[in-house]
């Protein structure tokens, strides 16, 4: 592993910013709210900011004891700041993971250029800024982001302590204090990820002495202070009823059974590696070998022991979504750096072997991820934008660069062609193809019909069946939104809604739906239309509107 005197500077900083933010903001502020969880967080968030209740997290009239708070915390207090809970505006709600998405990526680079200078170090943040997953989860409003930073400015810290690289009083705070806010943003999986790597460099390297620079006895107590407080206030609201149900039902759950059929075979992670950790996921399957010869080394030693346990577990947990894995990335993102800086030693030939197999694979991912967004236009557009054709042209001119870069040994040169050719996918796909699928996005074309057919009310009183997206709940309202399990409880609902009450009831609902309204004594008249796909569960939908009277 080379290392340099340079270190990353504030203007290579602003520059890794700069590119950070072109790969995430395209359509960060005209995608819709995302169902199901983006919107579910988003109601939350709201109805905390209107009631006052910051302990006691609701959807609805629901409980939702799923997560801590730390999430909602930082919505609100963006939302707040920059915007209105009855502005509605999506992207208020986002700007907590953008934030922390950024932190994640900078804080990579930084750390990363203790060990591999400044051209190291922006490799690793341009790999972690580039790969797919984080792409998602920086333009989603919901925890994984924040994760990701805690557990990136945690282990990075215990990194540069347990090499001793630093005996700083300030990076054992730095180390704590991201382990409460982790703790208070997803609970223990941030202590799963920490406490198997402290776990296995036990083991490992047998010097126990290398973790006094952590400084548990005050440490430990500074993490509790920060997460403490709020899970002692929702264990006394709910009676202890919020860990029955996100211990019990739901991470212990997790771990034994597939939730909401969200389960896999051990390899899901590795096989789905290729895409969530694209373009870079070829960089990263070159750089094993390296990894292999420099094992030995306190570095790469940490590093691993910070992605195989941990991964390990999310491969044999029952559920599993391609996230899980994310808060590894960031020591795989300093690895494939390090190779990519480093001269290399071509490794056995059966490793090249499994590269080629793995180019393969990588090659048809790029293909389909390239081709994403011009046949999404098609397939639910009916139209083919000229300027997506010109930017999947261009992503992959800028993937055959990156693969003549390796090719020619130029693996640094490959990390910058494969952001180069992500920021055209993501451009393609996020800010331009996306936001223009008005089929797949029912909530806005509902909400937007119903305001139509009650033109003169200030706010509309939507009673919907069979359609249940959180999504409609924000953008109308959780007070103004009532989710009908059935036709005849729709009917019940109209009744006492008021002359601003809208029903939108599906195809195959209508005739159970008008006839309980007749013997309820409700007169109602068709007001308009929405059809479409809710992508959520592919269902096409055949939506009707209703509204009281004759208008």
């Amino acid at each position: 592993m080379r290392l340099d005197a340079e270190r990353l500077d504030w203007k290579q900083g602003l520059l890794l910013l700069a590119a950070a933010l072109a790969l995430f903001l395209p359509g960060f502020s005209t995608l819709p709210p995302v169902d199901r969880d983006e919107s579910r967080y988003a109601v939350a968030t709201t109805q905390m900011l209107k009631s006052g209740d910051f302990v006691d997290i609701r959807f609805q009239e629901d409980a939702r004891h799923l997560q801590p708070a730390g999430a909602y915390w930082l919505q609100s207090a963006t939302v707040a700041a920059f915007s209105d809970p009855e502005a509605r505006a999506i992207w208020a709600h986002r700007l907590p993971s953008l934030a922390a998405a950024l932190a994640a990526v900078l804080a990579t680079a930084a750390f990363a250029s203790l060990w591999l200078g400044a051209r190291g170090g922006l490799l690793a943040g341009l790999l972690l800024a580039s790969c797919m997953s984080l792409g998602f989860e920086a333009r989603i409003a919901k925890t994984d982001a924040a994760l990701l930073a805690a557990v990136t400015l945690a282990q990075f810290a215990f990194m540069a302590l347990y090499t001793g690289r630093s005996a700083s009083r300030g990076l054992a705070a730095l180390f704590w204090a991201a382990l409460g806010f982790g703790m208070l943003v997803k609970g223990p999986i941030i202590l799963i990820v920490t406490g198997l790597c402290a776990l296995v460099l036990l083991v490992w390297d047998r010097r126990p002495k290398r973790f006094a620079s952590l400084r548990a006895a005050w440490g430990v107590p500074l993490a509790l202070l920060i997460a403490l407080p709020w899970y002692v206030a929702i264990g006394v609201i709910t009676d202890g009823g919020f860990f029955q149900t996100a211990i019990g039902d739901n991470l212990l759950h997790k771990v034994g059974t597939g939730q909401q059929s969200h389960g896999g075979p051990p390899g899901y992670h590795l096989i789905g590696f290729v895409l969530m950790f694209w373009p870079g996921a070829l960089l990263a399957a070159a750089a094993l070998p390296f990894v292999w010869r420099h094992r030995d080394r306190p570095e790469v030693r940490f590093l691993i022991a910070w992605i195989v346990p941990a991964w390990l577990v999310f491969e044999f947990v029952s559920t599993k979504l391609p996230h899980y894995v994310l808060p590894l990335y960031p020591a795989i993102a300093m690895l494939t750096a390090a190779a990519a800086i480093t001269p290399g030693e071509p490794g056995p030939k059966w490793t090249r072997w499994l590269f080629f197999a793995y180019l393969v694979l990588w090659i048809l991912v790029s293909g389909l991820l390239i081709g994403l967004a011009p046949a999404g236009a098609v397939v639910y557009g009916g139209r083919l934008p000229p300027l997506s054709v010109v930017l999947a042209v261009l992503a992959a001119v800028a993937l055959v660069l990156m693969l003549m870069a390796l090719a020619r040994g130029r693996r640094d040169r490959a990390i910058v062609a494969g952001a180069v050719a992500a920021f055209f996918v993501t451009a393609n796909t996020y800010g331009l193809v996306l936001p223009g699928l008005t089929n797949l996005w029912l909530s806005p074309q509902i909400a937007e019909a119903a305001r139509a057919a009650r033109p003169d009310c200030e706010s509309v009183r939507i009673v919907t069946t069979p359609y249940h997206e959180p999504s409609l709940v924000f953008l109308n309202g959780s007070a103004n939104t009532t989710l009908a399990d059935t036709p005849d409880q729709a009917a019940q609902a109209m009744r006492g809604a008021g002359s601003c009450a809208v029903a939108v009831v599906g195809a195959e609902q209508q005739a159970a739906f008008l006839a309980r309204a007749t013997a309820l004594g409700l007169a109602l008249t068709p007001a308009g239309k929405v059809t479409g796909q809710n992508y959520s569960d592919g269902a096409e939908l055949d939506l009707t509107l209703y509204v009281p009277g004759g208008a």
